[in-house]
């Protein structure tokens, strides 16, 4: 549905002053010049449009144009007083709000927005601290965001599970999802997803269930997001550790260092990117003794899926990778208990090797799977896709296939790109593009590409 004015309605807008509420409650002379510049290299563009995603938390569309277009006088400011700084928003979702009060959680996540883009700028692109061309710098650049957004705990034993999943997904998988977070809140877990809605959501909200029958009442639920994703994947209200990262490259290894084990429920093109990101760094031999649980499961509807899926992997990456993973079909229990049976590996793995609990520093991650993968015609057009490339190339080469297919579906400048020029072009070798081929169609069947509206491919496959 475009936002055009018989369908914008004025009680759909909402101006107000906001207190900060979680983190950055002063700011300096500098920050406060950078998020005030609208010019192409000020922060204001940037906040802006992560701002506006995280108060549309809640809407069920996930097309970022229309977001934008329909909040186009969406305008945020911020405002300095002796004691600190507000925010004064102008023409800003309704959803956001209640009896013109904004959202306790809703304001959690907008200043925790402010907090990561001024320190991401600040202390990771413009600094000489890190070497963001080199793994060891991009490594210790994760470890710092994460820290400063205090996600790091301490002295907390192996407790996180990365749920991964589709935004778009039918609504027997939903429910499965959240009976998979509540028996893993049962058992003391805590969850990590891509902090959205769908199987980022329904994890949370089952474990939040799970937490209050063991009176558990310090449950973490943290989301990872990114620029450009965030406008597709508003965080979900349960959402109480809020990161933003600054590429989709850096959001995959935060994800994979923090994890103590991953779940992956039925999802599209992104979930299957997370998939062939895991894989292909754990197919490294330098991880070959490196304990991750790591389930595949749905309901009994979505075996086909999982079928599918492993099948696509044999073909693209070997059996080696498939013996990575378990597949379990129908039965959130035994999914939780096989996450804490896998952390009692990872628990003994790490002491044995000095490791830290919350960050899995020993974990090998190649350049090609850390480096950002700028998505354009061409460079989609260039990647070499075909069977008798190693495998670690090929795993890297077909994450940057699926991530470009996610840039077309959902984020602006994708968008932008197949709006101007068509559909990107994947080339490669017959086999393996009759096999991509054929993943990619039965997500398009299944509707798992996007919420709202018909879906166009954004891709064409070529042998």
């Amino acid at each position: 549905m475009s936002a055009t004015d018989a369908e914008v309605d004025a009680s759909d807008f909402v101006d107000a002053r906001v207190t900060p509420r979680g983190s950055l409650e002063n700011l300096s002379q500098r920050e406060m010049e950078q998020l005030q510049d609208r010019g192409q290299g000020g922060l204001y563009p940037l906040f802006r449009r992560c701002a506006l995603a995280v108060l549309n938390s809640g809407s069920r569309s996930d097309d970022a144009a229309e977001l934008f277009e329909k909040y186009a006088d969406f305008d945020i400011r911020i405002v300095r007083q002796s004691w600190g700084v507000k925010l004064e928003v102008r023409s800003a979702p309704a959803v956001a709000f209640v009896d013109g009060q904004m959202i306790r959680g809703v304001k959690e996540h907008l200043f925790a927005v402010l907090r990561d883009i001024v320190y991401i700028a600040n202390e990771v692109v413009d600094s000489a601290q890190f070497d963001l061309t080199q793994p060891d710098g991009i490594t210790n650049a994760v470890f710092c965001i994460l820290r400063n957004a205090r996600v790091l705990e301490a002295h907390a034993r192996p407790d996180l599970v990365v749920c991964w999943g589709g935004h778009s997904i039918p609504r027997e998988e939903y429910d499965y999802t959240k009976l998979v977070g509540y028996e893993l809140g049962l058992r003391g877990l805590n969850v990590c997803t891509g902090c959205g809605p769908g199987a980022m959501k329904g994890p949370m909200k089952g474990a939040t269930i799970g937490h209050s029958k063991q009176r558990i009442g310090s449950g973490r639920y943290i989301g990872l997001t990114e620029p450009g994703i965030v406008a597709a994947e508003p965080p979900n209200p349960i959402v109480n550790h809020l990161v933003i990262m600054p590429d989709i490259e850096k959001r995959l290894e935060a994800f994979a260092r923090l994890a103590h084990g991953i779940i992956v429920f039925p999802g599209g093109v992104g979930t299957a990117e997370e998939i062939l990101y895991l894989l292909g760094i754990l197919l490294d031999p330098a991880n070959a003794g490196q304990p991750v649980p790591l389930v595949l499961t749905g309901p009994a509807r979505a075996a086909p899926w999982f079928e599918r899926v492993h099948e696509f992997v044999g073909l693209t990456l070997g059996a080696a990778a498939q013996a990575r993973y378990r597949i379990i079909i129908d039965d959130p229990a035994e999914v939780a208990r096989a996450m804490i049976g896998g952390m009692d590996q990872v628990r003994r793995h790490r002491r044995q090797t000095g490791d830290s609990f919350n960050f899995n520093w020993t974990l090998r991650i190649p350049p090609a799977f850390q480096l950002p993968f700028e998505v354009s015609h061409d460079s989609v057009a260039a990647l070499d896709l075909n069977l008798d490339q190693p495998v670690h190339e090929r795993a890297a080469n077909l994450r940057r296939a699926f991530s470009a297919i996610v840039a077309g579906n959902v984020k602006e400048h994708g968008m932008r790109q197949i709006a101007a020029h068509g559909p990107f072009e994947i080339r490669g070798s017959p086999r393996l593009m009759q096999a991509l081929d054929g993943l990619l169609a039965s997500f398009v069947a299944q509707r798992r590409m996007k919420i709202s509206g018909d879906y166009r491919p954004v891709y064409r496959v070529v042998a």
